[in-house]
């Protein structure tokens, strides 16, 4: 009997007893066993808090590039994941989304770090001015939260639940304990061998909890974030644990909901978008057999096609082959275990009090390859509800499996009205050609929902569905979705670092960020920064160029050579009821004479000018006005060499700051460099 243990501590444990028993999904035959009894998790907390300053001390960038080896490391892995992942019924779709979805999580945030400074800590907009002269400024900054990340997950993504998350909060520089489902731990478990093997994470970063984990979170404190999936009447009992509330301890709660698809009006049979409709909801209901947190539980349908649907979807489900996966043509494997069998035929029986079953038939469905009686095999049920301002309970209820129920709507007013009738949901879907009515949904839908899907044929081919929420948009719901979110790209990472305003002289708050403050010292470059190699370049040190004097000349050639022959540049007649007093010069040419004064044009570093950011002009430049350039180092950003033969660079941002013969600025913009390193072994 395979005994799968806890990783705590720095090391690979057993709890004491049996917690739970393991059994295969398919066969219904035990496999293993697990248990976290006897462990201190007071002490695994705090192994977590102390080892985490090497994570809270590694830049973003390291960060960044510390998961996309991680993800690469498991990729090249991912058979043995497909093996274990049988167990829990899944096919090979389903283990996908589960192994190689999570794994790309891991892809996305590590992209991420082009996002964040090259720094354990993020500066967080723009300064604000606090005094009459300047010499006042006010930021905020984001450091690395110095507690533990805990996430509880659910059973039916054990590992996508747990990359999903980790990979923000290890983006952050906070280490995490996971505890999945005691019922499908075991799956987590291979996985995470493989992540303390690697050694790519920094010891602490990670620690596993299999069993049931109980007395886990009592001793969380302030400085720890809790992350829960799962059913929202545990979760909000978690939430309301007497410690959590003392101690302030961030608590996020993402929780299974009623989520609502809708068919549009414009969406007749005969058009892609009905045969869309169709398929989605039938991959809605059998993909991971329904036990997803995304999947669609109500159809929603205009009142006129109730029956066209109906028959549609009542085709393809009687195509629908259930059994083992590995068996040719099945195409939904088993429920997680057989506990859930009974959770959702329970939930079944009171949804078909107030409603007709249409298709399934719970005692007479055949399963292939497997074992009917063992395993934690459910058909799908597709509920057909007439009156479903009425029949309130499939509002009320969810089956967590391959169960949807139809419904009938008048008009689009009057679907969304039944959407919301889940009092919060993860997501729901429009499919329709019609963009009006994707407007009017999503507009009166949105407040109730963490995501919508507008789906039609044009982007359909690329759509990843109405149940795929992605690693860089929000996860999370209002109401009885729990009210939380999850990752969310860079606003996920932010959820782990505490704000914190800081207040000082420019110079101090340039030195604080690592970001030039205007008003800040500004020692003149010696030599040229041009001439400076990415290490040597300071923030804050600047070039004070030359200076040159408009005229009318500059502006006719700046028009020849552009095209650019607006009336404010070429017709001094036509500037009446303008704010121009007379002709000015063109902004680009500004820009332009800037660039010719601030460059030093001899072979250096510098490789490239790739863009530029944040341009205004802020001030008319007629003929006659002296031009000079203040430019300064703005800011820093490190990137790895994408292979053994490339030039070791960085990124630096300089701020081209324009001024005229009376010291005021009349353009500014920060131009994105790309700068060689003295040590090209980095």
């Amino acid at each position: 009997m395979q005994r799968y243990q806890n990783y705590i501590l720095g090391q690979w444990v057993d709890g004491t007893g049996v917690e739970t028993p393991l059994f295969n999904a398919l066969t219904g035959a035990q496999f293993g066993e697990v248990s976290s009894l006897g462990i201190d998790f007071s002490e695994v907390l705090d192994y977590g808090r102390s080892h985490g300053s090497a994570l809270r001390k590694m830049t973003f960038q390291e960060r960044g590039r510390m998961l996309k080896a991680l993800a690469l490391y498991l990729l090249e892995r991912k058979e043995k994941y497909y093996q274990a992942s049988a167990w829990t019924g899944a096919t090979k779709i389903d283990s996908w989304i589960d192994i190689e979805g999570g794994i790309g999580n891991l892809f996305a945030n590590a992209s991420l770090r082009r996002q964040f400074p090259d720094l354990p800590y993020y500066v967080d907009g723009v300064a604000a001015p606090l005094s009459k002269n300047g010499t006042f400024i006010g930021h905020h900054i984001m450091v690395p939260k110095e507690g533990v990340a805990i996430h509880i997950n659910a059973f039916n993504f054990p590992i996508w639940g747990m990359l999903e998350k980790i990979a923000v909060n290890l983006m952050a520089g906070v280490p995490a304990v996971v505890k999945p489902s005691e019922y499908t731990c075991f799956l987590t478990e291979v996985m995470v061998r493989d992540i303390i093997d690697s050694k790519i994470l920094p010891e602490g970063s990670l620690q596993l909890v299999c069993g049931l984990g109980r007395g886990l979170l009592d001793s969380v404190d302030s400085r720890d974030t809790i992350t829960f999936t799962g059913s929202a009447t545990t979760g909000k009992q978690l939430q309301s644990l007497p410690q959590i509330a003392a101690q302030s301890v961030s608590f996020n709660l993402e929780a299974d909901s009623l989520n609502a698809t809708i068919l549009g009006q414009s969406a007749t049979p005969g058009t892609e978008e009905f045969e869309l409709f169709v398929k989605e909801c039938v991959k809605e209901m059998t993909v991971k057999a329904g036990q997803k947190c995304t999947a669609v539980r109500r159809i929603m349908v205009p009142e006129s096609l109730l029956d066209d649907v109906q028959s549609a979807i009542v085709a393809r489900l009687a195509g629908i082959k259930l059994g083992d996966p590995s068996v040719e043509g099945v195409r939904m494997g088993a429920l997680a275990t057989k506990l859930q069998v009974e959770r959702v035929g329970a939930s079944v029986a009171e949804l078909a009090k107030s409603q007709q079953i249409v298709f399934g038939d719970l005692v007479d469905f055949e399963v292939l390859g497997a074992s009917k009686v063992d395993g934690a095999f459910y058909p799908p049920v597709l509920f057909r509800n007439e009156n479903p301002f009425e029949a309130r309970a499939v509002h009320e209820i969810e089956a967590f499996g391959p169960v949807a129920t139809i419904m009938p709507y008048k008009d689009m007013p009057q679907a969304i009205e039944l959407a919301k009738m889940g009092k919060g949901s993860l997501v729901s879907s429009i499919v329709t050609p019609n963009n009006n009515e994707a407007i009017e949904y999503v507009m009166g839908a949105a407040s109730m929902h963490g995501r919508i899907l507008v789906l039609n044929k044009d982007c359909a081919k690329e759509s990843t569905g109405h149940g795929s929420p992605m690693p860089l948009l929000t996860h999370g719901g209002p109401g009885r979705a729990g009210g939380g979110e999850e990752m969310g790209g860079k606003r996920g990472v932010l959820h782990y670092l505490q704000r914190t305003a800081i207040q000082g002289h420019p110079s101090t708050i340039t030195a604080i960020t690592q970001q030039f403050q205007v008003g800040a010292a500004m020692p003149e470059a010696e030599p040229h920064v041009f001439r400076k190699h990415f290490e040597q370049l300071v923030v804050g040190e600047t070039v004070f160029t030359h200076k040159h004097t408009v005229t009318d000349a500059d502006i006719v050639n700046f028009a020849n050579v552009s095209g650019d022959n607006f009336y404010a540049h070429m017709d001094a007649t036509s500037l009446e009821g303008t704010i121009f007093e007379r002709r000015v010069a063109h902004g680009y040419f500004i820009l332009s004479k800037a660039a010719g004064l601030f460059v030093d044009p001899k072979k250096g570093p510098v490789l490239l000018n790739y863009g530029i950011e944040e341009a205004r002009f802020t001030k008319p430049v007629y003929p006659g006005a002296t031009i000079g350039v203040r430019f300064t180092v703005k800011e820093k950003v490190d990137q790895e060499k994408r292979s053994p033969d490339d030039i070791a660079k960085g990124i630096v941002k300089f701020l081209v700051d324009v001024y005229d013969e009376t010291g005021e600025t009349v353009a500014l913009a920060t131009i994105l460099t790309m700068v060689k390193k003295l040590n090209q072994e980095e």
